[in-house]
């Protein structure tokens, strides 16, 4: 806790609010210590158990989390923002940001022209009977899943404003708080975050370049898991894809599992540069998500989403009670931009200059001695022995580079790096930096 900042309050609710109200001004550097709950019990002249239930509602709204012996800390990334804060440290003048796991809005389509052509085709305004996901929009989906082989027969469609969105809908209209919900470790930070707010218990499921290990999938239903999230490729932020051969080992997993909820998150869609092995329906209830925010832009805040028809039908049910719908225009848009041949190619192109960015660094690193891994997607995951050091040195030496913490739940340390940003001839430099910062002299590098 900042020196200058000093905790108020003589109840849970005024204490926690102050203490969220620190947050929301910056005053707390996220991720720092809260005070023992003893002490700060004995400064403010209240019973410990105060402190306590103060520091319980702050988990519960996703401001601060527990962290073993060492106590409770402000999230790396509370759900909580003010002017003075940001999802992301700010990245100083001359610095090059790999750490936004942003697409490279240089490969982007531009909307524009998909816009006017929307305009003159939906003519006038919409009303409330609008409120679908638009027929020619799954009339669309449908194909191209079942090209990549989501299986599509007797499947239910609708569209969200996003894959988190999504997920946060498959959730909430399955789960309560307090259930347990699989994710890959590591995993995406956004995802781990969400959890949090909603009260859920993230149970860590170890991944390689093939996708989630079926061993610790097995052990993470067993501790208690309701729910499972994978990343079908393109995982954020380690690169993996999942192959055949682990489909189907986690298929025979996932059968003995029918009441589980399975959601497949397909983010990268046509960035992807590799086939996709989709893995449900195997429960009972299963979702697969395709979003149109890497390919196309993340202002296309948009995807459509297939599964069994009690699950969708409870997502749209949610959606009508808040939201209501993903604006018609926006699915109009994504259908003119699925169906122009000119951004098809656009895109096809983004996702082999992706593909080569990615392999030229990874194989950069690994010629360094590097333990580098992104077999598809926009970032590379690089294995370190010290997150802080080597992500001070980088920023030293022009590099901004996102920390390992923010994904990891039990994996050993990590930095992530997004190629969005980088030309071919930035990678030498890059890799070179990277080693002198990963590697102290005479240290080796980490193993797994």
């Amino acid at each position: 806790m900042p020196a200058h900042y000093q905790v108020s309050g003589d109840s849970a609710a005024s204490i926690s609010q102050s203490i969220e109200t620190g947050v929301l001004r910056g005053d707390f550097v996220w991720g720092s210590a809260l005070p023992a709950i003893r002490a700060l019990a004995a400064d403010l002249g209240v019973s410990p158990a105060t402190v306590a239930k103060a520091y319980q509602e702050l988990r519960q709204r996703g401001v601060v989390e527990a962290d073993g012996r060492r106590g409770t800390r402000v999230r790396s990334r509370p759900a909580v923002v003010g002017e003075r804060s940001a999802m992301r440290l700010p990245v100083p003048a001359g610095v090059l940001d790999l750490s936004s796991g942003e697409p490279d809005l240089r490969l982007l389509p531009p909307t524009g022209p998909a816009l006017r052509r929307v305009a003159e085709r939906m003519g006038r305004p919409q009303g409330y009977a609008s409120a679908i996901a638009t027929p020619e929009l799954i009339d669309l989906a449908r194909p191209r899943l079942a090209a990549d082989g989501v299986p599509v027969e007797g499947a239910a469609f609708t569209a969200t404003s996003g894959t988190l969105d999504a997920i946060e809908r498959l959730l909430s209209v399955h789960l309560r708080p307090g259930d347990a919900v699989a994710v890959e470790d590591p995993g995406w930070a956004n995802l781990l975050d969400l959890l949090a707010v909603l009260g859920l218990r993230a149970v860590p499921v170890a991944i390689d370049q093939e996708g989630p290990d079926p061993e610790s999938l097995t052990e993470a239903i067993r501790a208690g898991a309701r729910a499972v999230a994978i990343t079908v490729r393109a995982q954020n932020p380690t690169g993996a894809a999942v192959s055949a051969t682990r489909a189907e080992a986690l298929r025979a997993v996932l059968a003995g599992h029918p009441g589980l909820l399975l959601i497949e998150d397909d983010h990268a869609a046509e960035l992807a540069c590799v086939p996709l092995h989709c893995i449900g329906p195997v429960t009972d209830s299963w979702a697969f998500i395709r979003s149109a925010s890497k390919p196309f832009g993340p202002d296309l805040r948009i995807a459509v989403m297939a599964g069994d028809e009690t699950t969708i039908a409870r997502v749209v049910g949610r959606m009508r009670l808040g939201t209501g719908w993903v604006s018609t225009i926006l699915q109009w848009v994504l259908v003119d931009l699925w169906r122009d041949k000119q951004v098809t190619a656009q895109v096809r192109e983004a996702a082999e200059g992706y593909a080569r960015r990615r392999g030229a660094l990874c194989g950069a690193l690994q010629e360094r001695g590097i333990e580098a891994e992104g077999a598809t997607g926009i970032n590379a995951w690089v294995r370190v022995r010290d997150e802080t050091r080597t992500i001070g040195l980088l920023r030293d030496a022009g590099y901004a580079v996102a920390p390992g913490s923010l994904f990891r739940i039990n994996t050993p340390p990590g930095v992530r790096i997004t190629v969005s940003p980088l030309d071919d001839e930035d990678i030498p430099a890059l890799a070179e930096a990277v080693a002198a910062a990963a590697h102290p002299t005479g240290v080796p590098a980490p193993s797994r």
